[in-house]
This record gives structure tokens, sequence and C-alpha cells, in this order.
């Protein structure tokens, strides 16, 4: 079973920037997505550099019976993940059936820590920057010690309502004031 093992941050500032190593512009559609993203189907067409452009079909599920075996994790940290790469044709034809899509921008990051990439959210999503770094499970217990980088705000791992799918769901543009102004002025934990 394929693992995805990742944390998520609200970024601030610019001084990611000096750490891109390549960019791409990225279009999702969610085939299917419930409420608690329990489970996922997502479409990705990726254009841009060319090391990280093509399209891929996605599947993205709990993974509660591998909790057990890796121990008392934070919620959301771990789920499965199965990638499938497509044709871009069919990526363009499966997004044009989605009813929940997003874009953004992604860039990968030159940072230590294991794999760090950073969205920059366009469109109802705008101005939301997050950042996630996917871990290795076997270097699982340095990923949870991991000191983000000081451009890194608050902790979002395990926030549903920020994961990408909730996002096409209800984008930002569509939450009320007083939640968007919390999401964006509240303290770094």
């Amino acid at each position: 079973m394929a693992l995805e093992i990742e944390r998520r941050f609200l970024v601030q500032g610019l001084a990611w920037r000096r750490h891109i190593r390549w960019q791409a512009q990225l279009q999702q559609g969610y085939l299917v997505a419930n409420t608690d993203d329990d489970f996922t189907a997502r479409v990705r067409l990726a254009t841009g550099d060319e090391a990280v452009a093509g399209a891929w079909l996605t599947i993205k599920a709990r993974a509660e019976q591998c909790l057990e075996a890796l121990g008392h994790l934070p919620e959301g940290l771990v789920r499965q993940e199965f990638e499938y790469a497509i044709p871009e044709a069919d990526a363009v034809a499966l997004l044009a059936l989605t009813p929940k899509w997003l874009s953004k921008v992604r860039y990968g990051l030159d940072f230590p820590g294991g794999e760090w990439v950073l969205d920059v959210f366009e469109g109802a999503n705008a101005p939301l920057v997050l950042a996630e770094v996917e871990l290795e499970q076997q270097s699982l217990e340095q990923g949870l010690a991991l000191e983000p980088p000081p451009w890194c705000g608050r902790e979002l791992t395990g926030r549903h309502e920020l994961s990408n799918a909730a996002l096409a769901r209800r984008p930002l543009a569509i939450w009320p004031e007083a939640e968007r102004l919390a999401l964006f002025n509240s303290e770094i934990d």
C-alpha cells in the first residue's frame, strides 16, 4: 500500500522564494470527495517545468489500518495514496466532468527535512499560500520533530477544511469574513 505522510503549514511572507527549484501550474478536479476527506478521487493536470508537467489520477483514503503499526500520530498526517499517470487529453476530459475544482501554482523547494512544495492558490482560494513537506516512512520520527522554516506559520496538518478537496468544495471566498480573518490573523502555533 502506498502511504502519503505529510505536514502542512500556512505560509507567511516571501522568504520561501529563494528556495524555488521548479514551478508548475496545477488544475485539480475532484471526481469524488466526501465531506470529511475519508476518500477522494482527483484528476490533476500540471503544466510548466518539463520535469513536473503531466497528468495524474489520484485516489486518497484514510490509513486507519496503518496507524496502529506506525504508532500514535497526529490526525491527517498519514493517508493511503494511489497515483497513476494518465494521458493529458484524458485529464482535460475528466476536469471538464468535475463539479469541484481549484487552481494553484506549485513550487518545489530545496529545503531539508523531506520533499517540500508550496502552493499559491488562485481564484476563489486566493490569497492562501500553504507549504507541505512529504516525509518518508523510514524518517517519520525525524519528520514529526522537524523544525519548520521561519516562513511557515501555523501548522495545518489534519485541518480538513483546508484540504485541497475541501477548498474545491468550499473555497475561501465563500467563507464568512470572521473565519477568513481568524485563519490569516491567528497567532503562530
